[in-house]
């Protein structure tokens, strides 16, 4: 049988350009997503994406069940991608509300950690399991910060980035690899979130003079859940140009 991989947030962007990889890669591919219905449809109908399951990240009860459903219909989980994340908003601290870090919080720092959770209990070799992979998308805001723009975000990414640190080391010995991918300034509708015209701010400061490709994301994700990378774990790739 195929490995198969579970996406969360799948379903555009990043996300729907991991799982076309994953399925030329030879995987079967699961992914979540909370309101984009018609995209989730084209993922299915071009052959990209073979389960797709509606679930709010901000849920516990809804990522246990995702992640039971994706093990019940194929009987394991080789790789999970937590991709679902949220901007939050575009602004500096005073924008900021309490209703708006707590859903930041649930669906950028919570939701990876009930993820990843469901994750090594099903790979766990102490636990009878396969062994596997997580595969965290981060960004390179948590190292840059995100001053002016979206300090929020930076912090909830930073967050993720400490999780895969210590969860690297805590589960490398039941053959459980834990590391995350650092996108920079790419070409996808989450600069939408932000002042217009961000992107052709941004690209100067870039050393490579560009914006990244979510393919090229997508190509860095694939890489640390192959045999390629199998003595990489706690690591961060950045796929920043240079920034």
């Amino acid at each position: 049988m195929n490995p198969v991989m579970l996406i969360t947030g799948g379903t555009r962007g990043i996300g729907a350009a991991i799982a076309r990889a994953a399925s030329q890669a030879g995987y079967t591919v699961a992914i979540t997503f909370e309101t984009s219905d018609v995209a989730a449809d084209k993922l299915v109908t071009e052959g990209s994406v073979d389960l797709a399951i509606r679930s709010d990240a901000g849920d516990e009860a809804a990522v246990v069940a995702a992640f039971a459903e994706v093990v019940e219909t194929y009987g394991r989980v080789d790789a999970l991608v937590n991709n679902a994340g949220i901007a939050g908003s575009y602004g500096t601290i005073d924008t900021v509300t309490g209703e708006m870090l707590e859903r930041l919080w649930a669906v950028n720092i919570s939701a990876p950690f009930l993820y990843a959770r469901e994750a090594v209990r099903h790979m766990s070799t102490a636990n009878g399991g396969r062994g596997g992979c997580i595969v965290n998308i981060s960004s390179k805001a948590a190292v840059l910060g995100g001053s002016g723009e979206w300090v929020h975000y930076a912090a909830s990414k930073g967050a993720l980035e400490s999780m895969t640190t210590g969860l690297a080391k805590e589960v490398a010995a039941v053959s459980i690899r834990v590391n995350a991918v650092r996108p920079g300034l790419i070409e996808t509708d989450f600069n939408e979130h932000a002042s217009p015209g961000r992107v052709e701010r941004v690209r100067p400061m870039v050393p490579m003079q560009r914006s990244g490709t979510v393919e090229e994301v997508a190509a860095a994700v694939l890489w640390l859940c192959s045999d390629a990378s199998s003595y990489t774990t706690g690591a961060f790739v950045d796929v920043s140009g240079g920034r």
